[in-house]
């Protein structure tokens, strides 16, 4: 048997599937797209699923992918086993209502005996129990005996997940040889052992389940195989673990030569070198895709790989940040099939290098403190970390909950989940909430779901404000109706419309749908699955009714406003790029037809002068009145050219490319200008941070921005005006009344000193002795705390030793309190902090502070004398 790298099968697999008429697309984005039942794709299908729903058509009856996937569910195994890892791709065929099992069965045994040319005597099927149909197909039509065609049952053979499409489903199997085995009798396909490997699992999805357990036949029957490619490569490349397949075995061996460690040759260093070469696998892959560390979602989930590899990496002795270096490794053997790791390079390694420092800056304090929980826990005699602990870590320190989970189960302690997830903070709980499920697509059911799947619309609004279509489809809230009449809540769906749907950043077109018969007053347009684009609104007056030619009318001032902001999003992505660098991403757009709002990939705050730099670039490329153009290219031949594509969005193999003379070019189906002057002016109003990582900017363009300025400008005058200055000279009047009121409060301070100095009168003689300490607790009349603080100081002076308290009324219900303690009778166990503590409550306030000094305050002056003597007993009760 021929032995091929994991590139090499990646690219055979889909060659040998494009030969049999299947369209191969490249792997979709790990995040979800309209697909709320999950944070990460985590299996070939899982992108596919409208397809299988029938709620989107396919571009073709049949396709294969190689689809990038991240499973975390038995994140705390792997490193401790060669078996489990987070990233892996997944080789797949797939068949909407074209062939079935007959097809299905003699595909994937050409490929591995044929194409691969693996031994088939070493090739062993398990079919589910009930399924006689695949079991005759293996034996009659592929010839395999029956000896070698295992029937098991649902757990193991037969696929579904809640309610939707399922199915029984039939594995093949690579018998590794006896070494691997478990040396039972009973061993074979089945068996829980290394021997028999799974490497493709045919699906037939023929059911469909309600969700109670029941089955009904599906009239357009499918296909789903999966067959992991790092197993494929396992079994090709005659090795033992997924570990050791050459592209994986790449990080590996840097990971080991980082260390200075030698891998298989002890048992803990070898989880340390596989935990960090899988995940940061993963981490690469997930950031290339727009997902950014933070402590919910998806993003959670990339924190805590990037952490778990980082402290690892201390474990093995690795004394430098290093986990850049290991991406770059995995970048080189990766980015062939995936090119947007190479042109996304600088920025992943940029994100990953952050976020790895920023966990070293707090990992150390972290781990002294979860070393002093654990001998508090070891010299209590118990064996549970509280939860509130463990939270703690988790969001002062940045522990997720598994790190410290896998640190402490080192002495043998668990932590409290359930006290822990009390502790959660609102961030988790609303993340948990927004992937709660309904149906198979994690989304809740609504009349659009109804809608036949071959009803499309088809947007004509580029060129035209104003358009005339057959409306398609009628719904309320509720129902799918034939009429909408005056007053009702409707969405109507025309087969063709002007109406730019809110999508990409750009918020939606508004207008009216109208005909003879009536007027519809358009509140939002919205892109549903399938292609469709409602238009939701109030019948305004008459009555609209289904197949009826309506006329579409977009609101003109509002889709101008909203294309000059759109452009402008385009101008200052570039000017960023230039100014700051090329690891700046888009992380997410708004644009209305008031301002627009950019996030971006950034680890630090603009300066002002970086700010200046940016709007100034942009509005020279407003001022040179840049021809705006758009061109519909092949994916391939658009990223050549060098435009910009989102982060983590789903493309098309034909895509719209929007260029702004040599300046800017990127991939964009929104609306734009036809040149950039017509702009006219852009000014950015904040910048400012919004997650880690991402900055964000907002700005007006023309009318609104020079209304900006407008209002601006008359906020100057009304300044100028109170402040008795023209404008050209107002900076000097105002450090002019800055200076004197600076003067005027120094004055002021030193008379307030002068008057508390007047109310003291003969207070030393309230100095009295207890238990050795001298203690002066007095009450002054109207001193604020500034003032109650100076004569404290000075007391303390004239006091020598011991413990100064002083009250005082200030206006009707104001009481400042201070208690200041010199340095001998702080070693004698008083505390000032303490003190304040428990005669503030007396007068209706609470405080606190450090041994030597502490301020409080209250609301009730008729308490001052009863305060200040009880100060005696709690000070003696102090002194030891």
């Amino acid at each position: 048997m021929k032995k091929y790298g994991l590139n090499e099968l990646r690219k055979m697999y889909l060659d040998f599937f494009e030969s049999k008429g299947h369209y191969v697309r490249g792997s979709y984005p790990l995040v979800p797209q309209n697909d709320k039942s999950l944070l990460l794709i985590n299996a070939g299908m899982t992108p596919l699923k409208p397809y299988f729903t029938g709620q989107e058509v396919p571009p073709k009856s049949r396709m294969a992918t190689c689809q990038k996937c991240i499973r975390t569910g038995d994140i705390e195994n792997v490193g401790k086993t060669a078996r489990h890892g987070t990233f892996f791709e997944m080789l797949g065929n797939f068949s909407f209502g074209d062939y079935f099992k007959e097809d299905a069965i003699a595909y994937s045994w050409e490929f591995l005996t044929k194409v691969l040319e693996i031994d088939p005597n070493r090739l062993y099927v398990s079919v589910y129990l009930e399924d006689d149909e695949a079991a005759q197909i293996w034996e009659t039509k592929i010839g395999l005996e029956k000896s070698k065609i295992v029937r098991l049952g649902k757990e193991d053979n037969f696929w579904e997940h809640g309610a939707g499409p399922c199915g029984p489903c039939s594995e093949i199997h690579y018998d590794r040889g006896e070494q691997y085995g478990c040396g039972k009798p009973t061993c074979g396909v089945g068996c829980d052992c290394d021997r028999y490997m799974e490497i493709w699992n045919n699906v037939f999805t023929q059911f469909e389940n309600d969700g109670n357990g029941n089955y009904t036949l599906l009239d357009r029957k499918c296909i789903d195989t999966g067959m992991g490619l790092e197993r494929l490569a396992t079994v090709m490349q005659e090795v033992d673990s997924i570990f050791d397949v050459d592209t994986i075995k790449s990080v590996r061996d840097n990971v080991c030569n980082l260390a200075n460690v030698v891998y298989q040759k002890e048992h803990n260093k070898d989880i340390s070198i596989r935990l960090i070469t899988d995940h940061v696998r993963s981490a690469t892959f997930m950031i290339s895709d727009g997902v950014l560390p933070s402590n919910e979602g998806r993003g959670y989930v990339l924190r805590r790989l990037i952490r778990r590899a980082a402290r690892h990496g201390r474990l093995l002795g690795i004394d430098k940040h290093f986990l850049a270096i290991l991406t770059k490794t995995v970048i080189e053997t990766s980015c062939s099939a995936y090119p947007e790791l190479k042109e996304k390079e600088d920025y992943i390694l940029k994100l990953i290098s952050v976020e790895e420092e920023r966990f070293s800056e707090t990992i150390d304090k972290g781990l002294g403190i979860l070393k002093d929980m654990i001998d508090e826990i070891k010299q209590s005699n118990k064996n549970v970390l509280a939860g509130e602990n463990a939270f703690l870590l988790y969001d002062t320190y940045g522990f997720p909950l598994d790190l410290t989970k896998e640190i402490i189960e080192e002495d043998g302690i668990t932590v409290d989940e359930d006290g822990f997830n009390k502790a959660m903070n609102i961030q988790r709980t609303t993340a948990r909430q927004a992937r709660e499920t309904s149906n198979y697509m994690g989304a809740a059911v609504t009349i659009y779901n109804s809608i036949d799947p071959s009803v499309t619309s088809t947007f004509v609004g580029y060129e035209n404000l104003e358009y005339s279509s057959k409306i398609s489809v009628l719904t309320t809230e509720s129902e799918l109706v034939s009429e909408i009449k005056e007053g009702d809540k409707a969405t109507i769906f025309v087969e063709e419309t002007p109406f730019y749907a809110t999508s990409g950043g750009q918020l939606a077109d508004l207008g009216v749908i109208k005909s003879s018969n009536g007027e519809f007053n358009i509140e939002d347009t919205i892109k549903l699955i399938g292609g469709k684009i409602g238009h939701i609104g109030t019948m305004l007056s008459g009555c609209l009714k289904l197949e009826e030619t309506v006329t579409l009318v977009v609101d003109k001032e509002r889709r101008t406003a909203t294309a000059k902001n759109h452009s402008a999003t385009h101008l200052l992505q570039k000017a960023l790029k230039n100014v700051l660098g090329n690891h700046i991403e888009q992380a997410g757009s708004y644009v209305t037809s008031e301002r627009l709002r950019f996030d971006f990939t950034h680890f630090q705050s603009l300066s002002e002068e970086e700010i200046s730099k940016v709007e100034a670039e942009v509005n020279d490329m407003i001022q040179a009145n840049l021809s705006v153009d758009t061109q519909i290219m092949k994916i391939e031949e658009a990223k050549k050219t060098g435009a910009m594509a989102l982060f983590g969005e789903k493309y098309a193999n034909d895509v719209r490319v929007v260029s702004m003379g040599e300046y800017s070019r990127e991939l964009c189906g929104g609306t734009h200008v036809a040149n950039t002057g017509v702009i006219n002016v852009f000014k950015i109003i904040t910048e400012a941070g919004v997650a880690a990582g991402v900055r964000r900017i907002e700005a007006l363009t023309s009318t609104n921005a020079l209304n900006y300025y407008k209002d601006e400008e008359k906020l100057l005058h009304e300044v100028s005006r109170v402040a008795k200055a023209e404008p050209s000279i107002l900076i000097k009047k105002v450090e002019t009344m800055l200076e004197e009121i600076k003067a005027l409060q120094n004055e002021n301070e030193k008379l307030k000193n002068k008057l508390a100095q007047g109310s003291l009168g003969d207070v030393m003689n309230k100095v009295v002795d207890v238990k050795g300490v001298k203690l002066l607790a007095a009450n002054i009349p109207d001193v604020d705390g500034n003032g109650l603080r100076n004569l404290g100081d000075q007391l303390k002076d004239k006091l020598g030793d011991g413990v100064v308290v002083l009250m005082s009324k200030q206006d009707s219900d104001k009481v400042n309190i201070i208690v200041m303690a010199t340095d001998s009778v702080v070693k004698l166990g008083v505390h000032a902090g303490n003190l304040i503590k428990e005669i503030s409550p007396i007068v209706g306030g609470g405080g606190g502070g450090r041994p030597n000094m502490a301020q409080a305050g209250g609301k009730n002056p008729s308490k001052i004398e009863e305060a200040l003597s009880a100060v005696k007993v709690i000070l003696g009760e102090q002194i030891k």
